[in-house]
This record gives structure tokens, C-alpha cells and sequence, in this order.
């Protein structure tokens, strides 16, 4: 890996509809290439080699962890074995992006990021909506306090029905399904980047008949506020954010963890300005560019979303599950 890395070769692992989503996006990242895609299936990996263009498909995932001509691999796999395949590719020494949740729980997440340090490699958690230009803005905008005033109260929920076999990866807890991991840490993400950690948490669960969470509330609060956040595959909701404070509101537009624009209100006035912020392609493109920036410049973590961030947000989680006692057969 001496080459100059203004372009980045992936490997990608895990080729669900997630993975077909992010290599849409990576096409349209100049420069970078998809190098090696694998799955235990060699003919499911050909088939998206070719869809793709990557030059080689593997059978293994280790194979692909072997691959000289791969710098960096994406992590697609289903929640439970994220630890398992991040740890495999850096003992490689192979950076990582990994998508959410980076672990299933804090020990996992400790894990990873020590294997990162050890060998000495960029590693990231692919919380995509981290780097969504609607989103990012409106977290600074909220943090900054010059356009809504001090925030005092924000509302976000992450709520779509879907009715699935119960061993459908969404309620199979041998994969670590349920609605909070899946979903809900879109809601807990929002108000953790703008509040930090709560000061207490107060959270509630549905359960399907597997034992996953069909639907899960919590309650943060916090030394100037309070975040009521909701996750569920019960209903579907309009999935608009609200961010409020003492001089206006902030509305990140439906579906906001993918938004392409938001909404500042005045309190005074009424006055709304709507702003638009087309992503490009779905929206993947920008974590890809930040792994490209960071690598390029040495670093073994991302600012803009850190190592402590992803550990103090599976910690945030780990205590609502504790708190509704939602607990996973491999734990």
C-alpha cells in the first residue's frame, strides 16, 4: 500500500441491498475503485463483481482480506458479525469502514478500535448520515446557537412498517435484530452529536415474538434540554426531525437521515427559510470522500466522527437495551 492514496481500491464483503446501495455511490467518487467483492456465495459474488465492474470476486471473505491490491474494505455483513470481519481485515492491515452499528455492544466496539490501533489503520463506523450536507449543517447550526438559540428540545423518530418472516435478519436475534440497532441509532445518533451524552435515560420496548425490539422509546436528558426519540417497524411515520430552541426551530425534511434539504423557523416572525442540499447520488459519497481525505492524510480516525464518538454511542445503546432488557443469545 506505497502507492500515493488520492484513490482508494475497495473490497467489499457482505452483498446485501446496503452494499448495492454504497457501490452505486462509490462509482460516482473520482478515482476510487472497487477492487474485490466476496461472499460465501463465489457465484452471488460474481454476479455482483460483474454488476459493479470489480476486477476479482472471492468465495471468502479472508481471501479478500489477503488481497495485495486492496487498501480498504467495506463492511456489509449483518450486525452480529461486524466485530468478527472489521477485526479479520485490520489483523490484515487493511483499513476498515464498517457500517452501523459498529458493534453489537460496547466490549465488541473496544475490541475494534484497539485492533485499529494496534495495526495501525484508518478505521470508521459508516454512520452515513454523519456526513449528509443537510444533516451535518443542522447540527452545527444547532450547536452554534446563533440561528435557533440555545436548544432545548429536540424529536426524532426512525418508524417504517415492514411484516417479514421472523427469521428475516430485521427480528432474528441470532443476528442481532430488533429495531434499535437497526434503525433506532439514527434517532440516538442525532441527539448524542448535538446534546453529547445524556444524563440520564429513560426507555421502553415492545417485543416481537422472537424476542427482537419491535418498537423502542427513549427519553434523554440532558443539563439544558430533552430528546424523545423513537424507533419502531410497527408504523410508518413521516420521519421529519425537529430540533428546537429558544429563538426558532430547525426541521431536517423526511426521510431526515437521508435529507436533501431542511427548514429554519423564527419564533418572532414565523419566517421560514428553506434550504436545499441535494446529495449526491443517495448520499453514501461523502463518508467514502472522508475515508479518501483522512487516509490521504495520515490519519487512523475521522474528526468528524471518532473512535470515542462510536464507543460513546454503542454505550448510549447498550443502556437502553440494559434498561428494557433486550439481550442477544450470543452475548
Amino acid at each position: 500500500m506505497n502507492h500515493q492514496l488520492e484513490t482508494l481500491r475497495w473490497g467489499i464483503i457482505g452483498l446485501g441491498k446496503i452494499a448495492h446501495s454504497f457501490c452505486h455511490d462509490l462509482q460516482l467518487v473520482k478515482n476510487n475503485t472497487i477492487a474485490a467483492v466476496a461472499s460465501r456465495s463465489l457465484a452471488k459474488a460474481n454476479n455482483f463483481a460483474f454488476q459493479y465492474g470489480a476486477k476479482k470476486s472471492y468465495g471468502s471473505y479472508q481471501e479478500l482480506f489477503e488481497d495485495p491490491d486492496v487498501d480498504i474494505v467495506y463492511i456489509g455483513t449483518p450486525h452480529n458479525s461486524h466485530a468478527e470481519w472489521s477485526i479479520a481485515a485490520m489483523n490484515a492491515k487493511k483499513h476498515v469502514l464498517c457500517e452501523k452499528p459498529l458493534g453489537v455492544n460496547q466490549h465488541q466496539v473496544k475490541n475494534m478500535i484497539e485492533t485499529a490501533q494496534k495495526n495501525g489503520v484508518f478505521f470508521m463506523e459508516a454512520l452515513w448520515s454523519r456526513f449528509n450536507p443537510s444533516v451535518k449543517t443542522c447540527i452545527e447550526l444547532a450547536k452554534e446557537g446563533t440561528a435557533i438559540g440555545e436548544v432545548s428540545y429536540l424529536n426524532a423518530d426512525f418508524n417504517f412498517y415492514r411484516d417479514v418472516p421472523d427469521e428475516h435478519r430485521m427480528f432474528n436475534m441470532n443476528l442481532a435484530g430488533g429495531a434499535l440497532l437497526d434503525i433506532g441509532i439514527y434517532p440516538v445518533f442525532l441527539a448524542y452529536s448535538i446534546f453529547g451524552v445524556p444524563e440520564q435515560i429513560l426507555a421502553t420496548s415492545r417485543f416481537h415474538r422472537t424476542g427482537a425490539d419491535l418498537q423502542t422509546s427513549a427519553i434523554f436528558k440532558y443539563k439544558n434540554g430533552i430528546a424523545n426519540l423513537m424507533s419502531g417497524f410497527a408504523s410508518q411515520s413521516d420521519m421529519r426531525a425537529k430540533i428546537q430552541g429558544t429563538k426558532g426551530q430547525i426541521f431536517i425534511e423526511p426521510t431526515w437521515h437521508e435529507a436533501q434539504s431542511y427548514t429554519i423557523v423564527n419564533n418572532e416572525t414565523f419566517e421560514s427559510q428553506h434550504v436545499l442540499l441535494p446529495t449526491k447520488g443517495k448520499g453514501f459519497t461523502y463518508e467514502i470522500e472522508e475515508c479518501v481525505r483522512c487516509i490521504a492524510e495520515g490519519k487512523l480516525q475521522s474528526e468528524n466522527w471518532s473512535h470515542q464518538n462510536s464507543l460513546e454511542l454503542i454505550q448510549i445503546l447498550d443502556e437502553i437495551r440494559s434498561q428494557v432488557g433486550l439481550k442477544y443469545p450470543f452475548e
